[in-house]
């Protein structure tokens, strides 16, 4: 038989596509010739899950802490107390007091004994009592709080303390298994697993700066400052709140990214308060109306409402109406990772801001300033008329941002109203006092002069803005 050179390529070609075939349809009947698992397959599998999962929580568990709290509260006492008769026989009895406790959880983040919770769990507390995991119990002291994330960082007097390993949460993905360690209910190094249900959660008002980490993993009162841990039980997230309508576990938990949680813990440590950047804009999402009226061909990125007077967005020739599409080489969807990006910036880093503005896109060049601190509050429990128990604070930018107050007021805005005050009910939190008795209370200065004149027996006529519009009301002496 006379094989030519060319009969070779043609039968090897034949050859290799008879090849190919079986293949496939060895691919194809493959599954159904496997056979099924055995039980000892499975058993074998499971088991090997569940010592993986032992091994993450014993790496965990000995830095994630039990943090119980107190503090005294006044409580409104009965009328009877000031019947004239009663007194007569029994003289005052003074204001009613009681004790207040709560429970949370925490993170032992340094070994000489630095250690990380919610700000909401030890707010106001007179007492601060940290369990560790061993059983040994040591009195916490604050170091710094930082309420616009909702982090605060606690320290006891002890070295050689188990620390948790930090992950990083901008590496996670949703579907992730996940384990929250915690102490719900106060009972203690209690270990829920589940998985990451999604990331970027914002908009949801817990705090000012969202990012959260949503969770399926079983998070209930006493969860709050706990750890949520990955795999290789590495830190990603700090246990923070719950969606419930019945104050238990429902499937919704969130907690702070890591990394969040980080650059917060290391400004409070290393400079003694919390750093941001700040830009001196105020802002708002860019719905598909607005886009059609600014000319724009989607509704991605943010439009500036606003810019402070002299602050860096000024200086950096932004303008009202601009809209930013993407801030120093990141793009920008919405005004809550925006404001993440900003606050995460150094202050004096020079960053590049691609705007459309007028249907033409431009590249601004800012630099970044610093977040100016809120001014400490200041207590009005000296006077003795019926502003007595209101506290103030001086109007600032990003007080007004967070208010929606777009122009420039003149005022003070109440940050807290104790239960016994004669303006509770009346006046709210959040209200701005820009006049008391028709006098100008431009400032906590002003305020203070203003309102310690008045007396005891007098009415109080308030020119307020509430819900950014402004009215009088008039709070009656007691």
């Amino acid at each position: 038989m006379n094989i030519t050179p060319k009969k070779i390529d043609g039968m090897k070609d034949g050859i290799i596509k008879k090849l190919i075939l079986l293949v496939i349809c060895g691919l194809f009947l493959l599954p159904a010739q496997a056979p099924a698992a055995s039980d000892n397959d499975a058993t074998e599998i499971l088991t090997k899950f569940g010592d993986a999962m032992v091994k993450v929580a014993e790496r965990a568990k000995p830095a994630v802490v039990n943090i119980s709290t107190s503090r005294t509260v006044k409580t409104q006492r009965h009328p009877f107390f000031d019947d004239p008769m009663f007194r007569r026989f029994f003289g005052d009895p003074g204001p009613q007091k009681r004790k207040v406790t709560n429970l949370g959880s925490g993170v032992i983040a340094t070994a000489d004994g630095y250690i990380l919770t919610n700000n909401h769990v030890i707010e106001g507390a007179e007492d601060i009592l940290v369990k560790l995991a061993d059983g040994r119990e040591y009195k916490g002291r604050p170091v710094g709080m930082d309420s616009r994330t909702d982090i605060a960082i606690i320290r006891i007097n002890e070295t050689n303390l188990p620390i948790i390993r930090w992950g990083e949460s901008d590496k996670l993905k949703v579907g992730a298994i996940v384990l929250a360690i915690g102490n719900p209910y106060g009972l203690s190094q209690t270990i829920t697993m589940g998985i990451v249900s999604a990331l970027g959660r914002s908009g949801i008002g817990i705090t000012d700066y969202e990012d959260f980490i949503q969770t399926d993993a079983a998070i209930n009162p006493g969860n709050s400052g706990g750890a949520l841990v990955n795999v290789n039980g590495e830190l990603i997230g700090i246990n923070t709140a719950i969606f419930s309508v019945t104050g238990g576990y429902q499937g919704i938990g969130f907690a702070i990214p890591s990394n969040m949680v980080k650059n917060v813990m290391d400004s409070i440590i290393n400079q003694g308060k919390v750093v941001r950047g700040w830009l001196g804009v105020q802002i708002q999402p860019l719905t598909a109306e607005l886009a059609k009226q600014f000319n724009l061909k989607d509704d991605k990125g943010v439009l500036l409402v606003d810019v402070v007077e002299g602050g860096p967005a000024e200086k950096g020739g932004l303008k009202s109406g601009d809209v930013i599409i993407e801030y120093d080489g990141k793009k920008v969807d919405n005004p809550f990772l925006f404001k993440n990006m900003v606050a995460a910036t150094k202050p004096g880093k020079i960053v590049e801001v691609k705007i459309i503005r007028n249907g033409n896109q431009l590249t601004a060049k800012v630099t970044v300033g610093e977040l100016p601190i809120e001014p400490q509050v200041v207590s009005s429990a000296e006077f003795s008329n019926a502003l007595k128990g209101v506290s103030v604070l001086d109007i600032t930018d990003e007080i007004l941002q967070k208010l929606g107050i777009t122009k420039k007021i003149k005022g003070v805005v109440v940050n807290n109203i104790e239960e016994t005050s004669p303006s509770l009910g009346v006046l709210a939190k959040g209200d701005v006092i820009m006049e008391a008795n028709k006098k100008p209370t431009g400032s906590m200065q002003e305020y203070n002069e203003v309102v310690s004149k008045i007396e005891k027996t007098q009415d109080i006529l308030l020119r307020i803005i509430r819900g950014g519009s402004p009215q009088y009301i008039t709070i009656p002496a007691r």
